[in-house]
């Protein structure tokens, strides 16, 4: 745990055998815990999604600003077609 940083304790599902490899790497010393490693993934993830923000907020900038509604309903149709389960609600879980 990181020391002045404020924690939540969760439960995640994980794949039993990510988790196994998890473990392997705390064992080897090269994770210093599983939540070290799942916090480390957090960080990483939430930082790659910031930067695909980023550069889609540029591209849209530089090819006529955000979509309108119509686009994205062509986005999401493409993205999220009705033979896949649909998207939850924001906000709540799938």
């Amino acid at each position: 745990m990181v020391c002045g940083m404020a924690t939540a304790k969760v439960t995640i599902t994980v794949d039993t055998a990510q988790l196994a490899e998890i473990r392997a790497l705390v064992n080897a010393g090269q994770a210093a815990s599983i939540s070290g490693f799942v916090q480390h993934a957090i960080r990483t993830a939430l930082h790659d999604a910031q930067g695909w923000r980023e550069l889609l907020d540029a591209a849209l900038e530089s090819t006529g600003g955000p979509l309108t509604p119509s686009e994205k309903a062509w986005a999401d149709s493409i993205l999220f077609p009705k033979s896949r389960k649909k998207r939850p609600a924001k906000g709540r879980a799938a």
